[in-house]
């Protein structure tokens, strides 16, 4: 039997319903997706995209009501279906009519309207199941932790603390498949020394320590962040904030690469880009991170089910 996966579709006024029209051919054949929206929502987008609805998809309504498309706008009643949406698709997966759940790209500042705390799924993750959930991001090739995401920049350098961030690297630790990974320094040239910046003292210790738990060499740095995706071939990263991270896989991947959520009881992967208002709803909204996405999921219910 193919796997069952949960499907939530993001912001409806985004590209994510055009996503999931575009490819429900292809990864039906290698699963069965229920998707968390109305079909009157389905039914409206595909008259706008001028797709046809697939014969017996598979729809769940999140809610009893379901907000207008408003295509290209951020609304706080989009914000919040999106929300039920993803509530829906994580109500699937905890019960396990589901094997694994995959995210269409939400609005934060749709889900902020909405009065939703979260500043997207990751958060809603760490306060829904108590954990640490880490934000990796990436492709076969290249996978990029972040040790702070969804915080303002300023923000990041107080949070790099000793016992925290050698929890981080634990935690990491058990999902990185080919070693060394690479820790990046937070400032420039990692700190030259202390002439830039003292963080990376933290980072050292931080690195020593959790090696020293581990018994093996498995985290190395502080890199030089400027550098440090430049002729190292290591396909695992860990970033001290958000940018820092996704500028060069994004670079390097951007049509390819998936976001996935480390260290939950359920399996969880996304698109790693977002709700692209630029261009919704005029048919050029690319669908291989999704698919890849879909992909992985499987791979991860599969490898689930077999340990």
């Amino acid at each position: 039997m193919k796997p069952k996966l949960a499907i939530s579709l993001g912001d409806i006024n985004g590209i994510g319903l055009e996503i999931a029209l575009k490819s429900h051919q292809k990864i039906s054949q290698i699963c069965t997706p229920f998707y968390c929206v109305h079909q009157e929502i389905l039914e409206q987008a595909s008259h706008r995209l001028g797709i046809k609805i697939p014969k017996k998809i598979k729809t769940i309504a999140p809610s009893k009501y379901y907000p207008p498309l408003c295509p290209s706008k951020i609304t706080k009643e989009s914000g919040l279906y999106s929300y039920e949406s993803f509530l829906k698709a994580l109500e699937l997966t905890q019960s396990k009519r589901t094997q694994a759940l995959v995210t269409l790209p939400i609005h934060k500042k749709a889900w902020q309207l909405a009065n939703i705390s979260y500043a997207g799924h990751t958060e809603a993750f760490r306060d829904l199941f108590k954990t640490q959930a880490i934000m990796i991001l990436g492709s076969p090739k290249l996978y990029v932790a972040l040790f702070s995401d969804h915080i303002p920049l300023r923000k990041a350098p107080d949070l790099i603390e000793l016992e925290s961030l050698t929890h981080f690297l634990l935690t990491l630790a058990p999902h990185i498949t080919k070693a060394p990974c690479g820790v990046l320094g937070l400032n420039p040239h990692a700190g030259d020394f202390g002439v830039l910046g003292n963080e990376e003292t933290i980072i050292t210790q931080a690195i020593r320590k959790a090696n020293m738990q581990l018994k093996k060499e498995l985290f190395i740095g502080p890199l030089v962040p400027d550098t440090a995706f430049v002729g190292k071939h290591l396909r695992y990263y860990v970033a001290m904030y958000h940018d820092q991270g996704l500028i060069p896989l994004k670079t390097l991947y951007f049509k390819q690469s998936i976001n996935l959520t480390l260290n939950l009881p359920i399996i969880r992967t996304s698109v790693d880009h977002g709700t692209a208002f630029d261009i919704a709803y005029q048919n050029k909204a690319h669908t291989q991170s999704y698919k890849n996405a879909i992909k992985e999921a499987i791979l991860r219910s599969k490898l689930s089910l077999s340990s």
